[in-house]
């Protein structure tokens, strides 16, 4: 009877151990706490499974692509920005992080759906992001990169504060339906918000692919990326094409934060982990290819998941930061870019 008891506490145990690498399930560790993670109300469909037996690799595969979805639609808009307009945008989280309030102020107050707000949320961020640029990135899009720099990081300063004026330092935490509902395949367990904020990820960023690669304004874009002084000469009106970037890129990134609402918990810094992430993800693929931004995406994500199993979550950042590093060491234009992009802004 005793091993009986002994042989299903192993099972519960390594059965959650598999799901904190999951989305819904970062620590506390990594600045994200206050009844998220590893608290009362947490998701955990592990708990909810009992002893059922979960296939561990085949949960850390599921959980890797569903992170690195989510991952691609962050990093896919701060890739944009800086492939066109050759800015590195420090401010890439905090509009993340008013995507997450925005999500949970309509949930709380309106009683809206996180996925119902999308929508809406997708051409607010929109304007946003074209007014951000037309008072602020118009003026120093010409400018050095120190001050581009400083601009983005003093303009992140400074929707962080706000956000604290505004907000507090609380974490703000919703839990829609879908949140608590359970999925079981072939398994693995992961619950319907996670797959949700998947596929919508993964349509976003496919489709943005599909725009640039496919439409006459995309193609105009890429031209302009590609050589701007080349681009003006050709009748192509550069300003409005990086306010068109701008505003697309914060777009992302503001639905990417309405997404992970049900998952995450909002407060002031919560774009922090995020754009970190991004960082990384967008030197992984090379800088200013979406695609490789995907690519890379998948990649954070299985280290971070493959990480947090084996090593525990706290040694995660360790991984990809090692990796990171060494890319930037022995191939700067990226696993996936092309030799020499580093030095040529290509």
């Amino acid at each position: 009877m005793g091993r009986e008891v002994q042989r299903e506490r192993a099972e519960r145990q390594r059965a959650r151990a598999a799901l904190h690498a999951a989305v819904a399930e970062r620590r506390a560790g990594h600045g994200v706490a206050g009844g998220v993670h590893d608290q009362a109300g947490e998701v955990d469909p592990a708990r909810r499974l009992g002893p059922a037996q979960i296939d561990v690799v085949a949960q850390l595969a599921v959980s890797t692509v569903l992170l690195g979805g989510i991952y691609a639609l962050i990093a896919v808009g701060l890739t944009l920005i800086f492939g066109i307009m050759r800015v590195v945008n420090f401010a890439h989280g905090e509009f993340l992080m008013l995507g997450m309030y925005l999500a949970f102020f309509a949930f709380t107050r309106q009683g809206l759906d996180p996925y119902v707000v999308l929508p809406i949320s997708i051409p607010i961020f929109y304007g946003v992001g074209w007014l951000v640029y037309v008072l602020i990135m118009r003026g120093v899009i010409h400018a050095s990169h120190n001050v581009q720099i400083f601009t983005t990081v003093g303009l992140s300063t400074a929707l962080q504060n706000v956000a604290l004026v505004l907000w507090t330092g609380d974490f703000r935490v919703i839990r829609p339906w879908h949140s608590s509902v359970v999925l079981r395949v072939a398994g693995t367990a992961f619950n319907l918000s996670q797959v949700v904020a998947w596929a919508v990820a993964v349509a976003l960023t496919v489709a943005l692919i599909a725009f640039m690669k496919w439409t006459h304004t995309g193609r105009v874009m890429r031209a302009t990326a590609q050589d701007r002084d080349a681009a003006t000469l050709m009748g192509i009106d550069t300003d409005r094409v990086y306010r068109l970037t701008f505003a697309i890129g914060i777009a992302c990134v503001g639905a990417a934060g309405v997404l992970v609402s049900p998952l995450y918990a909002a407060y002031p810094q919560a774009g922090l982990q995020f754009v970190t992430l991004a960082y990384v993800v967008v030197v992984l693929g090379g800088l200013g290819d979406m695609a490789g931004a995907m690519l890379g995406s998948l990649i954070v994500a299985a280290v971070e998941v493959g990480g947090s199993y084996i090593f525990g979550a706290a040694w995660k950042e360790v991984f990809y930061f090692v990796l990171f590093i060494g890319v930037l060491v022995f191939r700067p234009a990226g696993i996936f870019g092309q030799r020499g992009a580093e030095t040529l802004g290509a």
